[in-house]
Formats: structure tokens, sequence, C-alpha cells
């Protein structure tokens, strides 16, 4: 893991604003990276009656292809346990050495454990979903959903066998 250097995730908001975060990479292809952020303050996102609350000190493994339109965060706590994923709708996605860039499209998708999801942020929409973006949320949104599962547990069993948890103990102990 001393081979990880630090990388800037930056999130370009729908309104433009800008959300940086320092992370470390942690695997590099030709079209897709993952980075590796430590949760610095917890948080937790509703839906319906559901909450999923990530605690400080947790851990983000971020997945960020090219050439699909959504990114992956896995959560994991300080101990290695699976907490919950959550899917970003994104498009122009842009990868360098330095920073990972995208244009966020509002909607998201929060996995709980037991594998339920729930559709996010739909209120804060500017016009109706399926007009949003000429309907391209709402195709990737129906392509997400249709596919949630398997790719939920490909990528899942990815972190559990590639990205241990013993690797990234010391990443969270010295910060």
């Amino acid at each position: 893991m001393k081979s990880c250097h630090k990388v800037i995730e930056r999130k370009i908001r729908y309104d433009s604003s800008i959300v940086e975060y320092s992370c470390l990479l942690v695997k590099a292809r030709n079209h897709h990276v993952v980075l590796f952020h430590e949760v610095q303050d917890s948080f937790t996102m509703i839906a319906s009656q559901n909450k999923l609350t990530i605690p400080k000190g947790s851990y983000t493994l971020a997945y960020y292809w090219k050439d699909r339109p959504f990114n992956l965060y896995i959560w994991r706590d300080h101990n290695g346990e699976y907490l919950g994923s959550y899917f970003n709708i994104v498009k122009n996605t842009y990868i360098t050495d330095k920073v990972v860039s995208f244009e966020d499209l509002i909607i998201d998708i929060m996995v709980l454990p037991n594998g339920d999801y729930f559709i996010l942020d739909e209120d804060e929409l500017p016009e109706p979903l399926d007009q949003f973006e000429n309907g391209f949320v709402q195709k990737v949104l129906n392509s997400l959903t249709d596919s949630i599962d398997i790719l939920l547990s490909q990528t899942i069993s990815e972190t559990e066998n590639t990205f241990k948890h013993e690797k990234f103990l010391p990443l969270l102990n010295n910060r």
C-alpha cells in the first residue's frame, strides 16, 4: 500500500459547485480506478423509513469508470465490516494520475447491507426524472436497478478479495 499516491476526487455538482476530497489511489486500469478515502465525519442518509449511517473512522473504496455513467462507493467500518454502498449517476468522468473528476447528475442509489436499495434525491431534480438530461438519467437508473444485484455482488467480492481490510489498517491508524 505504500506505493499509493494521493488523488483528488472532484465532484462537480449539477449547480456547478465543486466538492473535493483527498484520496489514495489503490488500483488503476485503462478505463477505471479505485480510490480509498477515510471518513472524517459521520454522516447519515435517509430514504423512506430507512437510514444508513457511515461512522467516522470508516472508509470508502470508490470505483470510477471512464466508460460507465455511474460511480460506486463501498463503505466498510474500521473493523472491515461492510456497511453499505452508494451509486452516483454521473457524466463526463475524467481520470488522470492526480484527479478523478465527474459531473454529478443528482440521482443516487443507496444500498443497505441486506441488499435493499433506495433511489435518492429525486425531489432535487429541476424537472421530472423522465425528462431530466433528455431521459439519460432515467435510462441509467433503469439499467442500474435491473443489474444492481449482480454488479454489487461482483464488486463487493472484489473489494473483499483484492482489497483486504488488513492492507488499510495502517492508513486508518496513521491519519
